[in-house]
């Protein structure tokens, strides 16, 4: 059975709850920013950021088997976020979010933190390739590189 489907607009709360815990718990050892961490990226913040652009939501897709355990955001041609609730990773929740997320919007860029070989890795057995193109996150020292797909 496909636990695939849009994101409604219901959504939102899980949605910003994976994506923080997924946050935390994943970028913070890299970034060690407290204030942002803990202050600024909260369920609540995240929940009123969905409200105000709807289009966070229409853009997601979720694997809902009863409990949504993850999600991915795709625009243009770019897949923007994957996540999946770090208790139901290993299943194969991410590969079918993103392999559903390409064939729908026809995305064939993403970026991925430098630092983060497990997710490169998982990339690359999806079909995305590492190029030389690198962008720096924000105001940082770290890095993203710039990870294509072939159609």
């Amino acid at each position: 059975m496909d636990h695939i489907r849009r994101a409604r607009p219901e959504d939102a709360a899980r949605l910003a709850e994976i994506e923080v815990f997924d946050y935390r718990l994943y970028f913070y050892p890299i970034f060690r920013t407290d204030a942002y961490f803990f202050g600024e990226l909260t369920v609540p913040a995240l929940l009123e950021d969905y409200l105000i652009f709807p289009d966070k939501i229409s853009r997601s897709l979720v694997y809902d088997d009863g409990i949504i355990k993850g999600f991915v955001r795709a625009g243009g041609n770019a897949i923007e976020k994957l996540f999946v609730e770090p208790a139901f990773r290993g299943m194969g929740i991410g590969g079918m979010l993103l392999d559903r997320a390409v064939e729908e919007t026809g995305a064939d860029r993403l970026l991925v933190l430098e630092k983060n070989p497990s997710a490169i890795r998982f990339y690359e057995r999806h079909g995305f390739n590492v190029t030389d193109e690198r962008v720096r996150v924000d105001d940082t020292e770290e890095m993203f590189i710039v990870m294509r797909r072939e159609a």
